[in-house]
């Protein structure tokens, strides 16, 4: 206005400008919960620990798209991967119920400091199913090593060898590479075997500790 040579009152100016809305609100800072940081053990039973984090990509025609990786830390059997444009806290827990129909409740669920892992929904649904949430250190992936290795391979080879045309072809793909990595993938960390293989086995055996005693009953090395 005073460019323009116009001459008003610079507090009248401020009153209508505030009362039209037009200041651009400044996105404050969201902080993170504290919590201390804790050794990153590998689990030793089926469903003890459950990973948890997001992985974004895009469509051809550029919108955007979420792909929500679970993984079981001791069998590296990715539990879900799960695509859609928003994946809400409810949505969380409606997924979570369905898999553990099958699979059973995990004992925790390890996963970053995200608005979507922070929420009301999920926290509510540990509570109700006695699930532990282990949160993460902000900025500190590391962590949740396990679930970043995974990601690593998804996106390797995955994400970074198709074009995804629709959110059905792209949860086609997804769901044909988990089959893959879950049923046809021999896994070093596993002694070789696919975590298929692996779950059968600690589901017979209880637990990685218990495999052991077996193996060295029967004059086996593990």
């Amino acid at each position: 206005m005073r460019r323009e040579g116009v001459e008003v009152n610079h507090k009248r100016v401020y009153r209508l400008y505030r009362a039209a809305e037009l200041a651009v609100k400044r996105r404050k800072r969201r902080k993170g919960v504290m919590v201390p940081r804790e050794p990153l053990a590998l689990p030793t039973k089926r469903n003890e620990v459950w990973s948890m984090y997001f992985v974004m990509d895009a469509l051809v025609t550029g919108r955007r798209i979420k792909v929500w990786t679970v993984v079981d830390g001791c069998a590296k059997k990715a539990v879900d991967l799960v695509a859609d444009f928003g994946i809400p806290g409810h949505y969380f827990a409606r997924i979570l119920d369905q898999v553990a129909r099958f699979r059973g409740y995990p004992k925790a669920v390890r996963t970053d400091q995200g608005p979507e892992f922070t929420g009301r929904a999920l926290d509510q649904w540990a509570y109700l199913h006695g699930v532990q949430l282990k949160l993460i250190q902000p900025g500190k992936p590391t962590q949740n090593a396990f679930i970043e290795s995974f990601n690593g391979k998804f996106r390797e080879e995955c994400q970074n060898v198709h074009w995804f045309h629709t959110l059905e072809h792209a949860r086609v793909i997804i769901n044909q590479w988990r089959v893959d990595y879950n049923e046809c993938r021999p896994h070093s960390m596993l002694g070789y075997k696919m975590p298929v293989e692996m779950t059968e086995i600690l589901r017979n055996h209880g637990g990685l500790n218990q495999m052991t005693t077996v193996s060295n009953v029967g004059g086996r090395s593990p």
